[in-house]
């Protein structure tokens, strides 16, 4: 390989969140990668450093380009220059626009388990969590679509929140399934709002589907959160873009963006963003496939030596979802008795909505070496564990 995705990286006291954990523990829970983003985006980020003057930036036509040549290139999807909107984050994204295009005490829609700073984009702005919780069915997840459609035809509910693809299940939504789901949203007037944050990051020769770019009928009911931010790892940067084709949707998300004050980018943030797009695509490739040899000895190491616990196949994602369900006891129990007896430090999976309390959230994208400390920590914290 060409790149080095074997070495760790000591990130300990540098101000990280993931790593801001005791000197035994081992964080494998919040979605960083440990790994450096690519070289060819460090550089662009050296350059614009060594400029010396950090004052106010405005997006240059480079970073529309990316965007739009990255999008027809890696997912053949054309989208238009005026479709883009800068933003600060996928987060900022949704939250300003579940304040802007619902009322409080309106119903949000998302299918759990999922993403759970989701609850707190509807929950902190007085909006109602309605949760669709996804058919799990021999180790895998569908749509329930007579329960998504019975709780999109509540008149008080105006939004649903997409994760295509999926987080923390790893799916990659078909063409058809995506339209199904729009068009029971645009016959029950649903807007959906997609995030899309991961769609970089699936298993080698796999490709996810923009929800835009099912059906015209798709494409002028959603709003679409990008960003190079999970697939780079630059969340810290603070660059992402909102993709709006239907022209009232962008003009409302694009007023809400401003007033909520998320919508300039810092001196960084497009030159980022246009060298992941324009040179890491080498990178981006080798990483995919490292990821995808990290899943595979996580599956073969579980289903050799933890049996109790069962891996759900993913395509997409470096987060692994693991079914607890057959290991004595509660699985947020386990999850903190595995913390203060190995230090490996997972997900709760109850933090993604009711349906994943027997579920523990693991993030694989580290060096092979950290990868396989976690594993024996998790076998020892397993073997170990006894129900309090």
């Amino acid at each position: 390989m060409k790149y080095d995705f074997d070495t760790p990286v000591n990130r300990r006291n540098t101000n990280s969140l993931k790593w801001d954990v005791a000197e035994n523990e081992l964080p494998m829970w919040v979605a960083d990668m440990d790994f450096p983003t690519a070289p060819e985006v460090l550089a662009a980020i050296r350059k614009r450093a060594s400029h010396g003057v950090f004052g106010y930036s405005v997006i240059p036509d480079e970073w529309y380009q990316a965007y739009t040549c990255w999008w027809q290139r890696r997912h053949g999807f054309t989208m238009q220059k005026d479709w883009l909107v800068f933003c600060t984050g996928v987060v900022p994204a949704v939250s300003s626009t579940v304040r802007k295009l619902t009322t409080p005490a309106e119903k949000v829609l998302v299918q759990t388990p999922v993403y759970n700073i989701f609850f707190n984009s509807v929950l902190n702005n007085g909006r109602q969590v309605l949760e669709s919780s996804l058919k799990y069915d021999a180790g895998r997840y569908e749509i329930d679509f007579e329960d998504l459609e019975r709780k999109l035809s509540d008149p008080q509910t105006s939004l649903m929140i997409l994760c295509n693809p999926h987080n923390p299940v790893g799916k990659i939504w078909d063409k058809e399934t995506l339209r199904r789901i729009g068009e029971l949203c645009l016959k029950h007037h649903v807007v959906v709002l997609s995030d899309e944050i991961h769609c970089d990051l699936t298993d080698p020769g796999l490709n996810y589907v923009p929800f835009a770019s099912v059906s015209e009928e798709c494409r002028e009911n959603s709003i679409t959160c990008i960003a190079p931010t999970k697939a780079f790892n630059l969340a810290g940067m603070q660059t992402a873009a909102v993709m709006i084709p239907n022209e009232s949707l962008r003009h409302k998300v694009w007023r809400a963006l401003n007033t909520d004050e998320v919508a300039e980018p810092n001196a960084f943030a497009a030159d980022a963003a246009v060298a992941a797009f324009t040179e890491g695509e080498a990178w981006l490739d080798e990483l995919r496939k490292y990821i995808f040899d990290n899943k595979k000895r996580v599956v073969g190491f579980v289903e050799e030596k933890i049996p109790q616990i069962r891996v759900v196949p993913s395509c997409a994602t470096y987060l692994l979802w693991l079914d607890c369900s057959g290991i004595r006891g509660s699985v947020s129990e386990a999850a903190q008795y595995i913390r203060n007896k190995t230090g490996l430090y997972l997900s709760e999976g109850s933090q993604y909505g009711s349906c994943g309390e027997n579920f523990l959230r693991m993030n694989i994208a580290c060096p092979r070496s950290v990868l396989e400390d976690g594993l024996k920590r998790l076998q020892e914290g397993i073997a170990s564990y006894e129900p309090l």
